[in-house]
């Protein structure tokens, strides 16, 4: 499904010592399949792939035609993991422009309940004025405030624009099995609901509804998703020899690295497809690593773009980064440049070659210099940009991420720091219960 290249960390860091972490990986491995590690309660992500039923799929499928056969435009109401899964498949298989044309043929998906921007919201529900629209309402507690009062709003809209009954059928609850304010509006209200396990963080969830839902009203296969992250999930598996598993050999990459003072991962793409994939990539490893005082920053670009503006700062910057780059090996459609009889541009030498093979040749430059400047680089190359490769590459990250954090030291499934700035917020705004914390923070203003 996919391969990995470290050669290019090689005189930075030896391959002797990336493979002397076979020992650490194999323990985290067994933690991880046992149960015996930190965080041991949110491991349901670790084989969700095979476990997934050709009848759960059915179902969010015949889900997915409902809204379909009734919504224009579908807003994906969720924080964090519960968008950034589904977004960054959709956005890595959807055609660019595809949503300016007249005729579509799956409904707009946009995202709300990431953000508490009042001209967002306003625009967004502005421009749902005249649309048939549905919402996926994702949230564990229904009590998230960004994802809430996104939903109240679009909720109020979708009724009042829609009727009750039509409402009903066209909003759809991803939320907790029994408990929480989404479960008893999705109860109170008739909606069609699923659920998030207990055990699987919201980071982890791409291959739940939260994720497979949104991706099937996209119009994507989901089956064929799941089957790529079950192939990796085979591939990555704890009785794969630490040399041909390429999860093993990224997670010891990356913390060897990190303890030779490389401190900054930046995650790069050369199709702007996978700008999304970058986003969840920087959840994914942020919230796992990033706690008491340790982890490596996950950062991320997007080139040749980035090129122009960050690659400065890579090639002759702070020597505290390293590069993962994702490569696509084969592109969807075929463009090749044309001759031009003035040549002003001086791009006849170019003449007759397909545009992937610029962007490869900008890849391996880029490359190249980057190495020379001392910045370590890993590439990983993927087949094409399908729900395959796709499927496998979320499952190998993910997986990569549990042995990494366990080769750290830290507990990768629980973000107690998330929660600081929430305290604040809710003093701040004189949310009732928190008088206290209130009182504390005027005194400090």
């Amino acid at each position: 499904m996919i391969s990995l290249n470290i050669e290019k960390t090689l005189g930075f860091i030896s391959k002797e010592n990336v493979f002397a972490y076979e020992a650490q990986v194999k323990a985290a491995q067994e933690a991880l399949e046992n149960g015996t590690g930190k965080g041991n309660d949110f491991l349901g992500w670790l084989h969700l792939p095979s476990s997934i039923t050709k009848e759960h799929l059915a179902d969010l499928k015949a889900t997915a035609q409902t809204l379909r056969d009734n919504c224009e435009v579908v807003v994906v109401a969720g924080i964090g993991g519960s968008y950034l899964g589904a977004r960054a498949v959709i956005e890595a298989l959807s055609n660019s422009f595809t949503w300016l044309q007249d005729k579509k043929t799956a409904p707009v998906i946009l995202y709300a309940g990431h953000n508490i921007g009042e001209d967002y919201l306003y625009e967004l529900t502005e421009y749902l004025k005249d649309k048939k629209f549905g919402v996926i309402n994702i949230s564990k507690s229904g009590t998230t405030t960004e994802t809430a009062l996104a939903f109240r709003l679009l909720k109020k809209q979708c009724e009042d624009q829609r009727g009750k009954d039509m409402a009903k059928k066209v909003i759809v609850a991803i939320t907790d099995a029994k408990k929480g304010a989404a479960r008893v509006t999705a109860d109170k209200e008739g909606y069609k609901s699923f659920i998030i396990p207990d055990n699987v963080g919201g980071r982890f969830s791409v291959l739940t509804p939260v994720g497979l839902l949104p991706i099937a009203i996209a119009g994507f296969d989901i089956e064929k998703l799941v089957a790529g992250a079950v192939a990796m999930e085979k591939a990555c598996g704890k009785d794969v020899p630490f040399a041909e598993n390429p999860a093993a050999i990224y997670a010891a990459t990356r913390n060897e690295l990190y303890k030779n003072g490389k401190k900054i991962e930046i995650l790069v793409n050369y199709n702007p497809k996978l700008h999304y994939v970058s986003e969840w990539w920087k959840q994914l490893y942020g919230e796992s690593e990033g706690k008491e005082n340790k982890g490596i920053f996950p950062a991320a670009v997007d080139f040749s773009t980035d090129l122009h503006s960050m690659g400065q700062w890579i090639q002759e910057g702070e020597r505290t980064i390293y590069e993962t780059v994702i490569s696509v090996e084969k592109t969807q459609h075929s463009l090749q440049v044309p001759s031009d009889e003035a040549n002003l541009d001086g791009l006849n030498f170019l003449a007759g070659k397909h545009v992937d093979e610029v962007n490869k040749m900008a890849e391996l430059g880029t490359q190249l210099a980057h190495v020379d400047g001392g910045v370590p680089n890993m590439r990983i190359v993927i087949p094409a940009l399908n729900e395959e490769s796709i499927g496998g590459l979320l499952y190998f990250f993910e997986i990569a991420c549990g042995i990494s954090g366990y080769i750290l030291g830290v507990n990768p499934f629980n973000q107690p720091g998330v929660e600081a700035y929430k305290k604040n917020m809710f003093a701040l705004l004189n949310k009732p219960g928190y008088e206290e914390e209130s009182k504390a923070i005027q005194a400090r203003l």
